[in-house]
């Protein structure tokens, strides 16, 4: 039984898949989601493989690694099976929580703190969601993240040189393939920042395994956009620009838009603001210079960053890397501490923070009732399960608060994310509810009845498209701006609310009927955040 107590790994396993895989297909499509999911079914039914498409069109913004990864789990699971089609990015995830694990021990950290920090990690609010949305950034961080463990072991072993430097160029080449060079720019570079300020580099007999890595790398990353400029350069090249220009002028946000970056980890806002405060944590630390060099290594990647004009909340993944692994210096400090701090304002801070976690676990039953008891029936059961876990884990949190146990008040946090997830995600089909929703799967029954073949009018949204299961052609022109009617007398028409659609010239020789309409939504029409994207007229268009 001790054994298993201590098996550190097997219970990091247990936290990260109860974290991932519950209720995985629950949470609604997002347009980055359904931008690689729809890419996926067109690899696996039109066989575009390498010139990959989106809605029959070239989509070269992205490069395809984690669009492979996908196509081939929709083969295995099927394009309607939603927990199939996110399973790729939950396994990319375990991939990061146990690398971040294993380098956390690289540092010379003991492996109950190794623990710690890979439970920071997996239950760091970014972390996990980005952990259950099957889109690009978790992919180009997590193996980019294994790139850094075996660059570890070049740069500080003697041993396996060759192998070492060969994994972590092949990892390096897979970040690329999944997202450009995102990660090298937004994590390895604020690596090799913090490397060269805490433990110098000592390049002595290993500049040529260095150099490998990055060729090899730099050949397997630039593979695929190489044979696409290649195949076809006109297409390439005006993505390219449109995604270079992005970077200077679209979405753009002052320099200090990422100073909150800490609030990203959610549960841990607190001790990771405060493990961030190095005068006060210098002396407190069992190994300063892994201390340091956690430090340098978020504060890099934050002001990388930060110096880009593009800026995402979500952008900030890779520095709840490091940030996880810096958090944890200060969490161990409370484990081993938290019983002879005196000084009244740090002890009165711990209590702030984590008795608020603990006051949440109360509100959050009791704010779930309130708004859903009218609608209740059929979620009792994980009603009842959050309600007695959330009541249960608080009594535990307040008690050794108060005990000053700190280890199990850390473990009571981790508990609440965990009971949040498995008990509280069912929630949102009753607290996201749209009385109006319509699924784009609808009007297939319409088009078998009528006989007829659906067209958008003059764009694409991405997630109605998937929604729809397949391709639909685009009517207008961009480049004539005129409507390239289709030769058939009667066709189905998507319309937006927004398009004046009985002023369109090439239209007045036919007879417009409205059939139903699209809205994939999941709040009411009178929200604020009710988005027009998502909703469509269907009309039959027919000649007179």
């Amino acid at each position: 039984m001790s054994k298993l107590i201590h098996n550190y790994t097997f219970w990091l396993f247990i936290v990260a898949c109860l974290m991932l895989f519950s209720h995985l297909d629950v949470i609604e499509v997002n347009i980055m989601e359904a931008r690689n999911f729809i890419t996926a079914r067109e690899m696996a039914t039109n066989h575009h493989w390498i010139l990959t498409t989106i809605n029959d069109m070239p989509r070269y913004e992205k490069p395809p690694l984690p669009t492979w990864l996908t196509a081939i789990s929709g083969i295995i699971f099927g394009f309607d099976c939603l927990f199939g089609m996110r399973l790729p990015v939950v396994f990319i995830t375990l991939l990061l929580v146990f690398g971040t694990f294993k380098l956390s021990e690289k540092l010379g950290l003991s492996k109950k703190q190794s623990f710690h920090n890979g439970l920071i990690l997996i239950t760091s609010f970014y972390i996990y969601f980005a952990g259950r949305d099957n889109q690009w950034d978790m992919y180009t961080h997590s193996f980019m993240m294994i790139c850094i463990l075996f660059l570890w072991e070049v740069l500080n072993e003697q041993k396996k040189l060759l192998f070492n430097a060969i994994m972590a160029g092949l990892f390096f080449g897979l970040s690329f393939l999944s997202k450009g060079p995102i990660s090298v720019y937004a994590l390895l570079l604020p690596f090799l920042i913090a490397y060269g300020f805490t433990y110098k580099f000592q390049l002595k007999n290993k500049k040529l395994y260095l150099i490998l890595v990055v060729v090899l790398g730099i050949i397997i990353g630039l593979s695929w956009p190489l044979y696409v400029k290649w195949a076809d350069p006109a297409t390439y090249l005006k993505v390219t620009k449109i995604e270079s220009s992005r970077w200077g002028n679209y979405n753009t946000r002052p320099f200090y838009y990422y100073w909150s970056f800490f609030t990203q980890s959610g549960i841990w806002t607190v001790p990771a603001f405060i493990a961030l405060l190095y005068p006060y944590l210098k002396n407190k630390v069992s190994n300063l210079k892994a201390y340091q060099f956690t430090l340098i290594w978020t504060l890099a990647s934050v002001v990388l960053l930060s110096i880009v004009p593009e800026k995402k909340s979500r952008y900030l993944l890779p520095v709840l890397i490091p940030m996880a692994l810096n958090t944890g210096f200060y969490i161990e400090y409370l484990i081993n501490n938290f019983k002879n701090i005196s000084l009244k304002k740090e002890k009165g801070i711990i209590y702030f923070a984590f008795g608020l976690i603990g006051i949440i676990c109360i509100v959050i039953p009791v704010g779930i009732f309130i708004k859903v008891k009218n609608d209740i029936a059929g979620f009792e059961i994980w009603f009842l399960g959050l309600t007695l876990s959330l009541f249960g884990i608080g009594y535990v949190l307040f008690t050794n608060l108060r005990n000053k146990n700190f280890a199990k008040v850390f473990y009571a946090v981790i508990a609440v994310q965990v009971t949040v997830v498995v008990f509280g995600i069912p929630f949102t089909k009753l607290i996201l509810k749209n009385p109006d929703y319509a699924s784009a799967k609808a009007i297939r029954d319409s088009e078998k009845s009528l006989a007829v073949k659906t067209y958008e009018l003059n764009s694409f949204t991405p997630e109605i498209i998937w929604d729809y299961g397949y391709s639909m052609p685009i009517l207008l022109n961009n480049e004539t701006n005129k409507l390239n009617l289709p030769l058939e007398n009667k066709f189905g028409l998507l319309v937006t609310d927004i398009d004046s659609i009985n002023s369109i010239k090439e239209l007045k020789n036919y007879t417009l009927n409205k059939v139903s309409n699209i809205d994939l939504n999941h709040i009411p029409k009178d929200s604020k955040k009710h988005n027009i994207r998502l909703t469509r007229t269907y009309y039959i268009v027919s000649k007179k």
